[in-house]
Formats: C-alpha cells, structure tokens, sequence
C-alpha cells in the first residue's frame, strides 16, 4: 500500500451545489438528521462543508423543494428536516454510495499515516501543544452543532500530527484527511461527544508519553470509521 492520496474523480465530478445537496439528504436517508431536527446556521454549514454561503442557501432551498427539508418562519423556525422527509429523490447521492472503496481506501491510507505520526507526537510533544489540544477539547464538548464540530475535529487531528515535528509527513496526512472530509456527513451530536471522549484519551496519552496508548486509541479512533461512516451505514426503512 502506498501512501499517497488515492486518486478519486467522483465527488470532484460534482458541482459545489451538488456536494452539499448529496451530503444533507444522504445524512437524512440514514437517519443520521432526524425528521424535525433544524439545521446549523448557512454560515456554520459552509465552512462545515467548504463551500460558500451562497452554495449552501440555493442547495437547502433546492432540498426544500424536493421535501427532503421544510422551511418554517417564526422564534421556532428556519430550515428543518422534512416530518416525514421524502426519500430517494437527490440522485447526487449516488456518487457517494458509489465511492465506498475509495473511502475504504482513504481511511486505511489515514490510519497508517496517523498512528505514525502519534507515536512520534507522544514523545515529541511540548506544553504549549499539549493545551491547544484541551482546549480544542473543551471546545469540542460545548458545541451544539455538527457543523461547529466539524472545524475543530479537523483542526485537533491536524495540530496532533503536527506535534510529532515530522513536517513532510504531517503535510501528506493532510492531504488524506483533507479527502476523507470531503465524505463526511452531518452527525447526531451525540454520537460527536463520544468521538471527542477519545480524543481526550488521545491528550492524556500524549501527557504522559506513552506511545503505545496513544497509537491503539488512534488505532480504535480511525478504524471505526469503516462502520460508522456512511460506507457502513444502513439507509433507513
């Protein structure tokens, strides 16, 4: 297995519009946004997904009219998922679900490159690396969104990588975290706290330099993606 980033061609087929319309309507197909659950604010979802606000307004308006979300005005309102969504009607999804072996891919490409990187970070790190990562932590557990999640996720994965002073590395891990974020979907918050629970094993194991815990939390951390990414997700009924 090499470790460059896999060459995938199917989501870059996508227009920007069309990546943001797949991601919300498949995270609504497997039950991962409720019927009634309101969405994060336009701006919050753009940088969530990288694209502009522009980008995210027409595509929920989009989905709107596809039934998959509803519109509601007053203190109680804003962009909700549809109660019942309609289901199977934003055929961009299909590129997604077709591109469960590049994600596959991409995620054990990951997992090699991080549990490197971590053990090299447990016996390199320094203090002030050692508090950014708290308080990316502490962060972490105080949003109410997955789009506000979704930054910091990234951000405390990237300044753990970069702890290990392996620059070349850090810079291809990346790239090939970069990729794999282009095929997260939108989460229950729930489901994140726990996520951020091992981050804060990952902090406490990186404190006492202790590389052996460090690379099996991260080992535990980035395997369970292969299940609870969408490639190992089951749609709703």
């Amino acid at each position: 297995m090499t470790l460059d980033v896999p060459a995938l061609t199917g989501i870059r087929r996508l227009s920007a519009l069309d990546t943001v319309r797949a991601r919300i309507a498949l995270a609504v197909e497997l039950g991962l946004l409720a019927p009634g659950e309101r969405l994060p604010s336009n701006a919050d979802i753009a940088r969530a997904l990288d694209v502009g606000e522009i980008t995210v307004r027409r595509a929920l308006v989009s989905l709107c009219e596809d039934g998959v979300l509803e519109r509601r005005r007053g203190r109680a309102g804003g962009t909700l998922v549809a109660d019942p969504p309609a289901l199977g009607r934003v055929q961009e999804m299909a590129v997604y679900t077709d591109a469960a072996t590049e994600v596959h891919e991409l995620i054990d490409h990951r997992l090699a490159l991080e549990c490197g990187l971590v053990h090299l970070a447990s016996l390199r790190r320094d203090k002030p690396q050692l508090k950014h990562l708290r308080e990316l932590v502490d962060k972490m557990d105080k949003v109410l969104s997955w789009a506000e999640f979704h930054d910091l996720d990234a951000e405390f994965h990237r300044s753990a990588a970069a702890a290990s002073g392996l620059e070349s590395t850090t810079k291809r891990y990346a790239g090939v975290l970069g990729e794999l974020y282009g095929y997260y979907l939108p989460y229950p918050v729930e489901f994140l706290r726990d996520s951020n629970r091992e981050h804060a094993a990952l902090v406490d194991a990186l404190t006492r330099q202790d590389p052996a815990d460090a690379v099996e939390l991260t080992c535990k951390h980035v395997e369970a993606l292969h299940e609870t990414m969408f490639v190992g997700l089951t749609p709703r009924a």
